[in-house]
């Protein structure tokens, strides 16, 4: 089946509903593809708040803002684009406000706001309060808030529609290539614009906090086209996810003040005394960016001082605690972290600490972009005509090395905004070009093959393995050593990925077909990552190599572009840093 349409926009959470809300705006027929229905989208698991320097309850500044961001990237984040995105959250936030979204309140009123990690006043003098909440439901609520608008303004939705491949006639993207669950029927739908807001590749990892969706399917469809992909060594460790589970503990717990704790501090639980990353990071302590804070746990726990004092940071675990903070602040303020808490580890919050380790948490690379959201076919910012992404599936880049807490909500809805007014742009200056050929072909010979192949692997088998691999050995701490150990693993099992073979032959709701695609998806982006972390020998943010440990800026402050060239070949290309007002310094916290 054909349809067409003006623009698609592939993703249902809030980037891609926001790109949806301002074509929808402009009267243009526009049509959501989502693998999910759209309340299920994974921007509904950010808890803790979206950071704009509105300055409700102390003085701030987007300067500010833009300062932090720019440390907290570890000085890789392009500055041009971080100032726009710190100076349109503010406008951003308070549209999402009139559109109807239900911020937890001051007593005058105002979006109510709180301390998050990173965040500081006058240039890192102070924790400063710029986290706009919804209690610890913030993405839930944009998200609904969100879905509301593209409801009231005839947004054209496809749920459980799972986009497989980009049409591509020349250079310019003319739409995409989506298989219907529902019915199992190939479909083609043609667009003048299309935006990509997938999500990341969580789910290449063994433990993450990240939902099953999260499986690196618009970074793997453009990466098979030719389109690099930008710093995918770059990937976010948060602190606190839940011992095994990685279920998200949210960083507005300890804005509100909870504490981490290793075994040598367990007679300070529930009061409200400083733990040791006070010691890490004297002026912010346990709100020290992620990237500081999980290398600060790593490094307790393979010292020995985890709860359990085995020295393995593959099994060992540190104590959030949150008893100091009362009931109330506890079940008002942090009212799922709790929940979960009680579901899912029979732990009681407010009488007893919750067992965190670090869990893989967000992707700061992806497909390039430029600050209006336009693919970038290389590093020499040659757009992609026709084709936009934001949110995680995009790398602007604001995040540079470690991405701040609140910034994702951010990206999106900053993004999001501003891939739709350029998409508006390109639309009024655009006419729909003819298709050739058949541009499902792949996909239909691709499904064949996994159906009717007979090969005798197992997707469950290659996913445990590529899981176990990159947590093992491409996670917070790297080496030489394990990144090439990784990145020949994730050769061996895509070599088996191409004899694996789906038991069930069903049309409808064929799930098990879907999960082999998706792996595929996700081997892509396992090499991606592997071989951008084994190629930059250095340590910046996230990405920690033991054998390079300090910074290097003369050598590595610029992004890396990974092309693919043919099956087990790629190669490198670079682009400098945009430096404007920030000159590169140490991290001190």
């Amino acid at each position: 089946m054909v349809h067409k349409f003006d623009a698609i926009v592939v993703g249902a959470g809030g980037a891609g509903l926001r790109c949806a809300l301002e074509l929808s705006q402009h009267n243009f027929n526009v049509a959501v593809l989502s693998k999910l229905y759209p309340v299920r989208s994974h921007t509904g698991a950010a808890q803790g708040g979206v950071g704009a320097a509105l300055g409700n309850e102390e003085p701030d500044s987007p300067e500010w803002h833009f300062f932090d961001t720019v440390k907290g990237s570890d000085y890789l984040g392009d500055q041009d684009a971080i100032e726009i995105m710190c100076e349109d959250a503010i406008e951003t936030v308070l549209e999402l406000e009139h559109f109807g979204l239900p911020f937890s309140r001051t007593p005058d009123g105002k979006i109510a706001q709180r301390p998050f990690g990173g965040h500081t006043s006058n240039f890192g003098e102070a924790p400063v309060k710029r986290a706009c909440y919804a209690a610890d439901r913030t993405g839930h609520m944009i998200l609904h808030t969100l879905y509301e608008q593209c409801v009231k303004n005839q947004v054209r939705f496809f749920n459980e529609f799972y986009v497989l491949d980009l049409i591509v006639e020349g250079e310019t993207c003319q739409g995409v290539i989506a298989y219907d669950l529902a019915t199992g029927e190939v479909n083609v739908f043609q667009a003048k614009a299309t935006m990509l807001a997938t999500g990341g590749h969580g789910r290449a990892f063994s433990i993450t906090s990240n939902a099953h969706t999260y499986t690196g399917d618009g970074m793997a469809i453009c990466f098979r086209r030719g389109i690099p992909m930008e710093d995918m060594e770059f990937v976010q460790f948060h602190p606190t996810g839940m011992r095994k589970l990685g279920i998200l503990v949210s960083e507005a717990a300890r804005g509100e003040g909870g504490i981490l704790r290793n075994r040598e501090d367990l007679d300070n639980i529930g009061t409200g005394k400083d733990g040791f990353m006070a010691a890490i990071a004297p002026t912010i302590k346990d709100l020290a960016p992620r990237d500081v804070v999980s290398r600060a746990m790593y490094n307790e726990i393979k010292e020995g001082r985890g709860i359990a004092g085995t020295g393995d940071p593959g099994s060992d675990y540190l104590y959030l605690d949150l008893v100091h903070l009362g009931a109330d602040t506890i079940n008002t303020q942090l009212p799922d972290i709790s929940h979960f808490a009680r579901t899912y580890l029979a732990v009681e919050p407010i009488k007893e600490p919750i067992p965190v380790q670090p869990t893989t948490h967000y992707a700061m690379g992806g497909i390039p972009t430029d600050v209006e959201g336009r693919v970038l076919w290389d590093a020499k910012n040659k757009p992609v005509p026709g084709l936009y992404a934001a949110g995680e599936v995009a790398c602007v880049s604001v995040h540079g090395a470690n991405r701040l807490g609140t910034n994702s909500l951010v990206d999106i809805i900053v993004f999001g905004r501003r891939g739709g007014k350029d998409m508006v742009r390109y639309l009024q200056e655009t006419e729909f070009s003819r298709m050739t050929g058949e541009p499902d072909a792949f996909i239909r010979g691709e499904i064949d093959r996994l159906q009717n192949g007979g090969g005798k692997e197992q997707v469950v088998d290659i996913r445990t393995n590529m899981q176990k691999v990159m947590m093992v050995e491409c996670g917070v701490y790297r080496t030489k050593e394990s990144l090439t150990k990784a990145r020949d693993a994730i050769m061996e099992l895509r070599q088996r990925y191409q004899q694996v073979s789906v038991a069930d032959k069903r049309a409808c709701f064929n799930t098990e077909l879907m999960e082999a695609i998706e792996l595929g998806f996700l081997l892509d982006s396992a090499w991606t990552i592997a071989e951008s972390a084994l190629i930059r020998n250095e340590s910046r943010g996230a990405h920690s190599r033991e054998d390079f440990p300090e910074r290097d800026d003369e050598n590595w402050l610029k992004h890396t572009f990974i092309h693919y060239v043919e099956d087990g070949k790629v190669k490198f290309d670079y682009k400098p840093v945009t430096i404007t007002k920030f000159q590169p310094k140490p991290r001190v916290y």
